[in-house]
């Protein structure tokens, strides 16, 4: 098996149905593994599962018995599971912590946090069953810098990040390795707004070393090499995937 070879793997990418998430699961499939497709639209997931033919399991994540029935309906298809990603996430209402809809903190919690630990907590046991493997939790930049205006989202890509940590310790006795991967600014749908908005692009591409906003193959290339033989000692880790946007001093 090369560094980079995902054959007889079994993978789960949560909101796969686009953007990163799609991007994971495309590459998961070119590097020869099994993939479940995921999101809480079913038709979406039905479609995006023909495309890359592979299965398709619609699930709300923050619905604790779709959770339970994702795993369960990969073991009976599959018969196993190697690869976990939680990449599902919203990013709720903008906005600084005093103006806070509870509501809507809930909910962005619910999501991005909360159904990482259930899924996880359903997910890693059927992993350390066929030998060990590996979880990629996908969390963010926003979860390493400070922002007025990124509240409930940042502060919960900063739990999974530590999620991850905490999951690598129990885990890792049992050969199943646990990281989280950050993103910064990359090109997808929902950031095309931001792209098309020249004075944010300036300033943004100022505080970015490499001058331009990421793709989301470039975050799928490390989300293989987390899942692989490749990364097969790495654990505990949040990778930052970011044109050098975490260390710059902006100039």
């Amino acid at each position: 098996m090369g560094l980079f070879d995902l054959s007889g793997k079994v993978a789960i990418v949560t909101g796969s149905t686009r953007g990163i998430g799609l991007a994971i699961a495309r590459a998961f499939r070119n590097q020869g593994a099994g993939v479940v497709i995921s999101s809480e639209n079913a038709g979406d997931s039905a479609q995006v599962g023909r495309d890359l033919d592979t299965l398709a399991i619609p699930a709300d994540v923050a619905d604790d018995a779709q959770l339970v029935a994702l795993v369960q309906r990969t073991i009976n298809h599959f018969g196993r599971l190697d690869i976990l990603v939680c990449n599902a996430g919203i990013t709720g209402r903008p906005g600084p912590f005093a103006t806070i809809d509870m509501d809507d903190y809930d909910r962005v919690m619910a999501v991005n946090l909360r159904s990482q630990i259930r899924l996880c907590n359903l997910a890693l046991p059927q992993i350390a069953s066929v030998g060990g493997g590996a979880a990629i939790l996908v969390s963010s930049l926003s979860g390493l810098r400070g922002n007025g205006a990124i509240n409930a989202y940042a502060l919960a890509k900063a739990g999974v990040a530590q999620l991850a940590r905490n999951l690598a310790v129990e885990w890792g006795p049992r050969n199943v390795r646990v990281n989280a991967l950050s993103p910064g600014f990359i090109r997808t749908e929902l950031s095309m707004p931001l792209l098309a908005d020249a004075g944010f692009m300036a300033r943004r591409m100022q505080m970015t070393p490499l001058r331009r906003p990421g793709e989301v193959d470039e975050v799928a290339g490390a989300a293989i090499f987390l899942a692989s033989p490749a990364g097969a000692f790495v654990t505990g880790h949040n990778l930052v995937v970011d044109g050098g946007t975490l260390v710059t001093d902006g100039g």
